[in-house]
């Protein structure tokens, strides 16, 4: 068990990756927070990692807003002791609105999605300080590497832009990582960020079109998709001991699609 009693806060943990993390985390050792907005979904995580055999408890944060990340990180201390590993998973995905260009939802999208980081971070900062020790692991994806826009109509010029949110928004969590590493490594905490490739969850599939998954998978270099426990073993890398000297990077787990060098 590489995790063996560390507490870890894994935020959008009741469906999908997040899930995936909190399942491989308890089998680790850990003890797991359940942080997510979705009080069914929540629920329902925190009673499958209890009928495993492992602590958990189910926090409700929407981590959008400064004061319930707050209360997330001091509800967690309060009832483990400790706050050892901030897996920033929860994101705007499922059910995405590709089409919808306006202002709002790519504020809304980047609250989540980005903001989210920012404050889930500063919310257990003071505690990880004290501890002098911590891991956080930020979620970012391969969307962020993606430049090309496809085919762009031209004939049209008062047509906006894509809207480019999700894209966005992680590429800024990525950012995130890098200035959150420089800040907290003389205290011990490491900041990483792990950048999934498309991940064979419920949320890829109302999103992305099928026959688009489909010739994804056939660029990358090991023609597999990815499912979401393909990411797990990454997540308790950074998450162990064996990343101690291992700050401020973006490990692309993607199956040899972006293989940026």
């Amino acid at each position: 068990m590489r995790l063996k009693d560390k507490v870890a806060i894994i935020t959008g943990a009741g469906q999908g990756i997040g899930r995936a993390y909190a399942n491989r985390f308890i089998r680790e050792g850990a003890k797991v927070v359940v942080a997510e907005i979705n009080e069914e979904w929540g629920q329902r995580t925190e009673a499958e990692l209890k009928a495993a055999g492992g602590e958990a408890i189910y926090l409700k944060v929407d981590v959008s807003d400064e004061t319930s990340t707050k209360e997330m990180a001091a509800k967690a201390h309060k009832h483990f002791g400790s706050i050892d590993i901030l897996m920033n998973n929860a994101a705007i995905f499922f059910g995405m609105n590709r089409e919808d260009t306006s202002l709002a939802y790519f504020n809304k999208i980047v609250s989540v999605n980005m903001t989210g980081v920012w404050l889930c971070v500063r919310a257990v900062e003071p505690y990880m300080k004290r501890q002098r020790k911590g891991k956080i692991i930020n979620q970012s994806s391969s969307a962020a590497f993606m430049g090309n826009t496809g085919f762009v109509e031209t004939e049209d010029p008062d047509k906006p832009s894509p809207p480019f949110h999700y894209s966005v928004s992680k590429i800024g969590v990525i950012g995130l990582t890098k200035y959150f590493a420089g800040a907290l490594g003389p205290w011990g905490i490491n900041v990483n960020t792990i950048a999934p490739g498309v991940t064979m969850t419920e949320a890829t599939k109302t999103v992305v079109p099928e026959e688009m998954i489909s010739s994804l998978v056939m660029f990358t270099s090991l023609r597999k998709a990815l499912q979401p426990e393909d990411l797990t073993g990454t997540a308790v890398f950074l998450a162990s001991e064996d990343s101690d000297l291992m700050t401020g990077q973006c490990l692309v787990v993607d199956g040899g699609m972006f293989m940026l060098g």
